[in-house]
């Protein structure tokens, strides 16, 4: 997941396996691989180094986790690279390039919960 910038400011994150392709004309165009569009303020630079900085990310992890064991548990795996998205949007939210939205995150699971 990679935290991109809509036009108008919002922070948003983004999953980067949804992405088909990225183009600039002249802003930068996100289409994601079931045709959604999305605009964003950063340069396909920019979008392109997020995407394989943190696909780096997660192969390091998997990596040292290999290296450090011999059997490969890969529940653990995928659990582990869950648990760094999750720190990795925590950290976004902390830095504030995403907005804390837990109240409302909060207040939607409820109302689906008494649906």
């Amino acid at each position: 997941m990679i935290v991109l910038t809509r036009l108008n400011g919002q922070a948003m994150v983004v999953n980067s396996d949804l992405i088909k392709y990225v183009e600039s004309s002249p802003d930068t165009t996100l289409t994601l691989i079931h045709g959604e569009k999305i605009v964003v303020s950063e340069l396909c630079e920019e979008v392109l180094r997020r995407i394989t900085a943190y696909r780096f990310t997660l192969l390091c992890s998997v990596a040292a986790q290999l290296s450090a064991s011999s059997t490969v548990d890969l529940a653990s795996v995928a659990a582990n690279a869950a648990g760094q998205r999750a720190m990795a949007v925590e950290q976004a939210i902390h830095l504030g390039e995403l907005p804390d939205e837990s109240d409302e995150l909060a207040l939607q699971r409820r109302r689906r919960n008494d649906a």
